[in-house]
């Protein structure tokens, strides 16, 4: 961005440049061409003593942008401050006291020439556009071409560096050469020694070709001798087997007798695991009158849903082992329930958030109620579903018939509810434990239970 500015009678003369419109003719004269780092610098030091102006000495159009911070007034504020420079020459003589003043030496030295020969060219050509000495556009030029001549001796040097690359990288790639002409050397002389030892594997190979042709010649001759022999005892088998199946005759006829037997010792044998069987029954009656064991009306599930009061828990029958594995098929849950006195346990949100996420959780637990009803109604096992909450909720359907709904106690979850009826049932009884969440599955599987998936539970249902 050039700089230009009107002739001002208030300034000091300025030394004329000759040649130029205004030289000679007491005109204004024409802005010199900064280079560009001059321009950068000039706009940074007058940013830099912007703010230290009092606000009337500042022109009205950089007063805003002496309120911005100080990495941003420069960089958004510089075509402002350079059009005020140009154009009001009052403020650059203000801009020029402080930034003389905070340059010290060195602004001294611009002022009163000559600068320092070791000063950065480009900071005495900022000092002296603003300060304007005699002999200031000769400082400019001299900035303007240390910089061209910087910029240059920086072209030579990359040249110099990327000349020096190639250099490296040449003789790099004739290090690499002279290595890959060894290793192919190497190479050659290999593929020699292998080219003599395949020639001296050929020669034997044809050798032993030879010797296999007269093996064989040999061995086709013994062929049709044998040939001979084998049609002699193909006679000799066919009359042997004729004897062998007249003896097979004879064994099934003895077979078929010992059947005879066998059946009548079986049917024996049926009356004596049947008088044991009763006699085994009658034993049971006669210790239950014994002992005199009443029917039970409640189950170990029951005490389980009584118990939200005791943080007691039954212990872990040991050397129980795991007796199934986690599955969605519904055959599975089908055969499990098919075992006698089956108590199936269903972890409740678990299930219906998996298939009736879409209903509200009063709809979730009724529809699951009532298809748990229908599978208990069809088989006649233990049904309990378990749902999270600390109390009963409102709005719950009748209960059907053979199915037990819990709800979990403060403090404690559903998952935590399921282990403790699985560690209550006695060791034995098969445990059908729905539920999706491993760590359900792994838990109650460790106390012996069946874990299941709740797509198996769902499917079942869907059938129903």
């Amino acid at each position: 961005m050039p700089l230009t500015e009107p002739h001002d009678d208030r300034l000091p003369e300025e030394e004329p440049v000759g040649g130029g419109p205004g030289a000679g003719g007491g005109g204004p004269e024409a802005e010199p061409v900064l280079p560009e780092p001059v321009r950068q610098r000039i706009v940074s030091l007058t940013a830099a003593v912007l703010p230290g102006l009092p606000t009337d000495e500042v022109p009205v159009p950089l007063r805003r942008v002496a309120k911005f911070a100080p990495n941003r007034r420069a960089r958004l504020g510089a075509p402002a401050i350079a059009a005020q420079l140009t154009a009001d020459p009052l403020f650059r003589q203000r801009v020029t006291a402080r930034v003389l003043a905070d340059a010290g030496d060195l602004g001294r030295a611009v002022v009163e020439g000559p600068a320092p020969a070791a000063a950065d060219p480009v900071e005495v050509a900022a000092l002296a556009y603003l300060a304007r000495p005699p002999g200031w556009r000769d400082l400019i030029e001299a900035s303007g071409a240390a910089v061209r001549a910087e910029a240059d001796s920086a072209v030579v040097a990359e040249l110099v560096r990327e000349a020096e690359q190639r250099a490296s990288r040449a003789e790099h790639d004739r290090a690499v050469a002279r290595v890959e002409a060894d290793k192919l050397r190497d190479e050659l002389a290999r593929v020699r020694d292998e080219l003599g030892q395949l020639r001296e594997e050929h020669r034997q190979t044809a050798r032993a070709l030879r010797e296999s042709q007269a093996r064989e010649r040999r061995a086709a001759e013994l062929l049709a001798t044998e040939r001979g022999r084998a049609a002699r005892a193909a006679i000799d088998a066919d009359a042997e087997l004729r004897r062998v199946r007249a003896r097979l005759a004879e064994a099934e006829a003895a077979a078929g007798v010992a059947k005879a037997s066998a059946k009548e010792a079986r049917s024996v044998d049926d009356a004596r695991l049947w008088l044991l069987l009763e006699t085994i029954g009658q034993a049971a009656v006669g210790l239950r009158r014994e002992l005199a064991l009443d029917p039970v009306d409640r189950l170990p599930a029951d005490f389980v849903a009584d118990a939200f009061a005791d943080s007691s828990s039954a212990a872990t029958p040991s050397g129980t082992a795991a007796r199934a594995r986690d599955t969605d098929d519904p055959a599975r849950l089908d055969q499990l329930l098919a075992l006698p006195r089956a108590h199936l346990v269903v972890d409740g949100y678990n299930v219906t958030k998996r298939g009736f996420g879409d209903m509200s959780l009063e709809q979730q637990r009724k529809r699951l109620i009532t298809g748990l009803g229908g599978i208990a109604a069809q088989t006649g096992d233990e049904v309990t579903v378990v749902f999270d909450g600390a109390e009963r909720m409102h709005g719950l359907p009748p209960t059907p018939r053979g199915v037990r709904v819990l709800f979990s106690r403060k403090g404690e979850t559903a998952d935590e509810l399921i282990r403790r009826l699985v560690r209550a049932e006695p060791p034995g009884r098969p445990v059908v434990v729905v539920s999706s969440d491993r760590e359900v599955a792994d838990g109650v599987r460790r106390h012996g239970a069946y874990p299941l998936g709740a797509d198996s539970l769902l499917r079942r249902l869907s059938r129903s």
